[in-house]
């Protein structure tokens, strides 16, 4: 019984003393039931965006219900949006397995902060990893509060991977796994790592060099050269593939395509506004509103009150045309009401919980903005241009008649008495925009405003008679 007692017992501090000395991302086969290693891979292969974030999380899913026991990354980018990344380095470093990262060609800027997340850093020879200085859409370096919160992330994401204590004497000294100056000197190039960055440049890393610092656990040719540099001898490898819908997604919240989805959006509004009726400007309107939105919505990035706010301010702006005169607070408020509808839906809300909201949060709501800004300023000036060349086109000559009915011809025409008003004066009866009726000599007549608007109640005067329309301005 005794012996029996010993047995179990050394059998338990065996098992104690190799699950200490093992490595804590190394995977061992199941030699009981003979299951593989399932390894799981995924590709980050484009800029750092909300769609990066979105397939990343769902490669995760699929991972976990998988059971997979590695996941490896493989990335080759040259950065994109700080928070973005920061939601990837989030979820790589509370990943419930070992996440690895093979760097194909590039991991620069945010791609630098989603690589230094992972267990271990395999690069292709010849790549590159570092430069993370936030800059802005021009490429210049952001002010230093933004620096800082990035010197910060990348700090604390390098700490997350442990620290050695060693004991010399009296002292304790410590080791990191991944030193965190030399991550921040990956974003400010003021700081100075003795035998690694020189002042006054951004650090970035060769394979070899990131070899020799810390920052790579070895070069591979390719993900199976990675799997067998892990150790691992028997696995199952799966594989994420974007979806057709993953695609066009990505390619609709592309800041491009919503920049002219805007456009089409603004130009639409506007130019159906110029014209009586419902045609084609409008229907196109809605189509690009339903390509901007059900993306970004899809994304999570759109809320229902961003959408619900950009209807109302088409509405007040309907309103304030077409049923209260002047223009005036209703008009203002649905301007405002798009655009910001426009521009929040744009904006991950993730960046409002920041309670300081600096850096990268403000960052983009301003690039948000500015787009947005400009792209309703393009759409309103195509839409002026599309109108003026829509009716002096040759294009579109035969949709009109162009024969002249001359008196000479045997055409007779009929007088009309508007020739005679031109110099009276009267006053408007409805609100000319720029077109309603006046009263003049006791007599309602059609006229249109020759520049402005008119209100209803003001005096005018007829300038000109053409065409069988009136023109009058304000007397």
């Amino acid at each position: 019984m005794k012996q029996a007692t010993y047995t179990v017992l050394a059998g338990l501090l065996v098992l104690v003393l190799t699950s200490q000395v093992m490595a804590p991302d190394t995977i061992v086969p199941d030699t009981v039931t003979g299951r593989k290693i399932q390894i799981y891979t995924f590709d980050i292969q484009d800029n750092i965006a909300a769609p990066t974030w979105r397939i990343t999380q769902e490669a995760f899913e699929e991972a976990i219900a998988l059971n997979a026991d590695v996941v490896i990354l493989h990335l080759n980018t040259y950065g994109g949006e700080v928070s973005a990344a920061d939601s990837i380095r989030t979820k790589l470093l509370n990943a419930p397995m070992p996440v690895h990262v093979y760097i194909d060609d590039n991991a620069a800027s945010a791609g630098a902060l989603i690589a230094i997340a992972c267990d271990s850093i395999y690069m292709k020879p010849g790549g590159k990893i570092g430069a993370a200085t936030v800059v802005n859409q021009t490429g210049e370096q952001v002010p230093d509060k933004y620096q800082s919160y990035m010197r910060a992330t990348m700090r604390a994401t390098a700490e997350a991977h442990g620290k050695d204590t060693i004991i010399s004497g009296s002292d304790t000294l410590y080791t990191w796994h991944r030193d965190p100056a030399i991550v921040e000197a990956m974003v400010d190039p003021r700081l100075y790592v003795e035998g690694v960055s020189d002042t006054g440049q951004v650090l970035t890393f060769t394979a070899s060099e990131a070899i020799a610092n810390g920052y790579c656990e070895g070069t591979a040719g390719s993900i199976e050269e990675v799997i067998e540099k892990l150790g691992i001898e028997e696995y199952e490898l799966s594989t994420y593939t974007p979806t057709g819908m993953d695609k066009l997604i990505g390619f609709l919240i592309n800041p491009v395509i919503s920049g002219v989805l805007i456009m089409i959006i603004i130009g639409g509004i506007y130019f159906e506004l110029q014209s009586p009726g419902i045609g084609f400007a409008l229907g196109a309107s809605i189509v690009a509103a339903l390509l901007y939105f059900a993306p970004l919505y899809l994304e999570g990035m759109a809320e229902n009150w961003e959408l619900i706010l950009f209807i109302v301010g088409v509405i007040l702006i309907m309103v304030e045309i077409f049923a209260i005169p002047g223009f005036g607070v209703a008009g203002v408020a649905g301007i405002i009401a798009m655009i910001t509808g426009l521009t929040l839906s744009l904006v991950d809300n993730v960046v409002f919980e920041d309670p300081e909201f600096t850096g990268e949060g403000l960052g983009i709501l301003l690039k948000s903005l500015s787009l947005v800004l400009v792209s309703v300023l393009l759409g309103i000036i195509f839409s002026l241009w599309a109108t003026r060349k829509l009716l002096t086109s040759t294009a579109f000559g035969n949709l009109s008649l162009k024969s002249e009915q001359l008196t000479q011809d045997g055409f007779i025409g009929l007088e009309t008495e508007q020739h005679g008003l031109i110099g009276e004066v009267g006053v408007a009866q409805t609100v000319l925009r720029p077109s309603g009726r006046v009263m003049i000599k006791d007599k309602l007549y059609d006229a249109m405003s020759e520049y402005g608007f008119i209100e209803k109640g003001e005096a005018i005067r007829v300038v000109r008679y053409e065409t069988g329309q009136v023109y009058v301005v304000k007397a």
